[in-house]
């Protein structure tokens, strides 16, 4: 969701989406329409985030001049932030597994973010 309202050019200063679907379904923007700086919080191993459409963002992003960071999490997957995540995808039979080393580090990285970019 916040991906796609970064896309879409919503007057925000910053978003981050953790183990995010990119929001390739929002058309890709015009030059200089997107406001907020973007940060992406991704497992490195998540299946349901292909290499193209990582390719396709970066090429939306770059030719409308966004600010974003890309960050992916190696031998994370999806869901990673949730302790929940790992009986949820034996469960469910889904690629979900907790992660708390990513898990941490990627709360920290948006923590970060936020503080540069948030006016308190």
């Amino acid at each position: 969701m916040v991906l796609n309202m970064g896309r879409a050019g919503a007057d925000l200063a910053a978003v981050a989406g953790f183990h995010a679907s990119l929001g390739l379904n929002t058309p890709a923007p015009a030059p200089g329409t997107v406001k907020a700086k973007i940060l992406i919080l991704n497992g490195a191993d998540d299946p349901f985030v292909k290499r193209e459409q990582y390719d396709a963002l970066k090429k939306d992003f770059d030719a409308a001049k966004a600010d974003y960071r890309i960050i992916e999490y190696p031998g994370a997957v999806h869901a990673f932030t949730n302790p929940e995540a790992t009986e949820l995808g034996k469960k469910f039979n889904l690629p979900l597994r907790y992660d708390a080393k990513a898990d941490q580090e990627a709360k920290a990285e948006a923590a970060k973010f936020f503080a540069a970019n948030l006016q308190k």
